[in-house]
């Protein structure tokens, strides 16, 4: 059954930063490709990563993959801040400005393509809204809200335009392209839906309606079960069977 077309494929080189805007891409086991293949450990919490919810100005740094892809490595990455400054990964500058924002002790961690660790992402490997989902929350909220504050992977515009029609395809597979994935479940919500991912300003009341009038739900995760390419524009199908 066509459901829609892609609107927009965004991955984050850097997790927790301002996502990458791509017209296409490879889905590869572990999600997206590069999708969280770049982190900062948070080395006062034993195993965890420093992300936008111990930092919210994280969210503000834009991260982007220099080259185009390679299976051998990842490409270098470019970093701008919220401020201007430009930084590539690894610089020591950069890592030296999440510890002073943050007050902690951190380091750098990079994987490589064919070691993404499954949970990067901290739940499954592809995070789905739709357009019509969003105008709904934008219409309860009363104000526009920037898809990007979601996190997601995949922005699927409908054809039907039916908010939350996502949440009917659990357990169903999706195909884009020559890709498959499973609709898992619901995306339970957090406070980085609060931080303007452009001026980095919080408004707590974006979650609260979340929870108030969504269950504190918001978008689908899925999971890969079958790798390919993707693009802006391609069309959308679930299948029911099994």
């Amino acid at each position: 059954m066509l459901v829609g077309e892609v609107r927009e494929i965004v991955r984050h080189p850097v997790k927790s930063f301002y996502g990458e805007s791509v017209p296409t891409t490879t889905i590869e086991r572990y999600g997206l490709y590069g999708d969280r293949s770049h982190a900062f450990l948070d080395e006062t919490r034993d195993g965890k990563f420093l992300t936008a919810t111990q930092l919210p100005a994280m969210v503000g740094y834009r991260a982007r993959f220099m080259d185009p892809e390679s299976r051998e490595e990842f490409p270098g990455i470019q970093i701008t801040s919220p401020a201007g400054h430009t930084y590539q990964w690894g610089d020591e500058a950069l890592l030296k400005e999440m510890e002073m924002l943050s007050g902690r002790r951190v380091s750098a961690v990079r994987y490589t393509p064919d070691n993404v660790p499954a949970g990067a992402i901290e739940e499954e490997h592809v995070l789905i809204t739709t357009d019509a989902s969003l105008a709904m929350l934008q219409e309860t909220w009363g104000d526009t809200i920037d898809n990007r504050r979601f996190r997601g992977n995949i922005c699927i515009s409908l054809d039907n335009r039916q908010p939350f029609l996502e949440e009917t395809w659990f357990g169903k597979r999706m195909s884009i392209g020559g890709t498959e994935l499973r609709v898992k479940r619901h995306c339970e919500r957090c406070m980085i839906i609060n931080i303007d991912p452009q001026t980095g300003m919080i408004d707590s009341s974006l979650l609260k309606i979340v929870a108030q009038r969504r269950n504190n739900h918001f978008g689908v995760y899925a999971s890969v079960v079958q790798t390919g390419e993707i693009h802006v524009g391609d069309k959308v199908y679930i299948d029911d069977g099994r």
